[in-house]
């Protein structure tokens, strides 16, 4: 299993957060089983390989990590989601810029651009394009706010179409 992977499965587990009553941990214990991996992957080829012990670390690092830092990272997404309240945003997206921010807030041994590239890619899987979008510009808006020592994007070269020379 990738590190991507690993990602991926700590977001299916963030999103269910959001529809249940047990804690991080009685989730965590109840997902993250080979019992519940062999059933999930008769659907979801993601869930085809159980993680080794350092991909469920990590795994169960970034689902505590959102579940108990829920707040902070809810209002960081309202901050930079310019016009469009919280509630219209898609409880998908949602959990996958929740994971992103905790990557890139409290996940040092990640680059912030991989922990927005990632989301962009999970998010791709799950969302339409508009969301897909949507969701980078809230990811490149954050860690440009937030970290003043990432560098401003770069202006697109365009270049200089038709004419012959001389």
């Amino acid at each position: 299993m990738t590190r991507s992977n690993a990602r991926e499965i700590a977001v299916h587990i963030i999103f269910a957060l959001g529809f249940d009553n047990r804690s991080a941990q009685e989730i965590l214990d109840a997902e993250l089983t080979q019992e519940r991996f062999q059933e999930l992957s008769e659907e979801l080829p993601l869930y085809a390989q159980f993680p080794n012990e350092k991909q469920e670390r990590y795994i169960r690092e970034l689902v505590q990590g959102v579940f108990s830092h829920g707040a902070e990272l809810d209002d960081y997404i309202s901050r930079y989601s310019v016009g469009w309240a919280f509630a219209r945003i898609p409880r998908m997206a949602a959990a996958v810029m929740r994971t992103a921010m905790y990557e890139v807030l409290y996940m040092s041994d990640i680059p912030n651009a991989a922990a927005i590239n990632e989301a962009v890619e999970i998010a791709k899987k799950y969302e339409p394009v508009e969301v897909v979008s949507f969701l980078n510009g809230i990811l490149g808006s954050f860690v440009r706010a937030e970290f003043e020592d990432t560098p401003p994007r770069p202006e697109k070269k365009t270049e200089i179409q038709g004419g012959e020379d001389g």
